[in-house]
């Protein structure tokens, strides 16, 4: 399980604000709604239960998967010719002629406006270890998709 050093940061971030932000908030309102009264009824009491269940389950995730995944920096790709972790991609559509950028990078990364894909997904399985120039097949769900790979780039430092 492969993340950049920036999608790192951005989950151990998350993970900062949901323990020490957005969890002591949420205790204070639930506190605050407990002692209102009767909780069966209090909406705030228990939306506020829900929430602190979610921001647990979100941390317990969080706190296994920083633990499990490993940093590579893309800038550190010794061979740039080829598409591995962290490539920016530029392929072209064979059919259409259209252009398509992607970027591989770790599933926790993924954005599709951002064309961040998965190195795991059928587009980045099958783009990895090609080079310019290359024409491959995609199966996606509409069928097939040919691509030429136009350029290949990575980040530096």
């Amino acid at each position: 399980m492969y993340i950049t050093p920036g999608g790192f940061a951005a989950l151990k971030e998350e993970f900062r604000a949901l323990l020490h932000v957005e969890r002591p908030q949420v205790t204070r309102e639930v506190s605050e709604a407990a002692a209102q009264g009767d909780r069966s009824e209090n909406a705030e009491y228990i939306y506020g239960k829900r929430r602190l269940a979610e921001i647990d389950r979100r941390l317990r995730f969080l706190g296994k998967r920083l633990d499990s995944l490993q940093i590579i920096n893309p800038a550190h790709t010794e061979d740039k010719t080829r598409v591995f972790f962290g490539a920016r991609v530029v392929a072209e559509d064979v059919e259409t002629g259209a252009s398509h950028t992607f970027e591989l990078v770790g599933a926790d990364e993924t954005d599709a406006k951002l064309r961040r894909i998965s190195i795991s997904s059928p587009v980045g399985q099958a783009l990895l270890s090609k080079q310019v120039g290359d024409v491959l097949t995609v199966f996606v769900p509409k069928g097939e998709w040919e691509l030429c790979i136009l350029s290949i780039s990575y980040p530096s430092e």
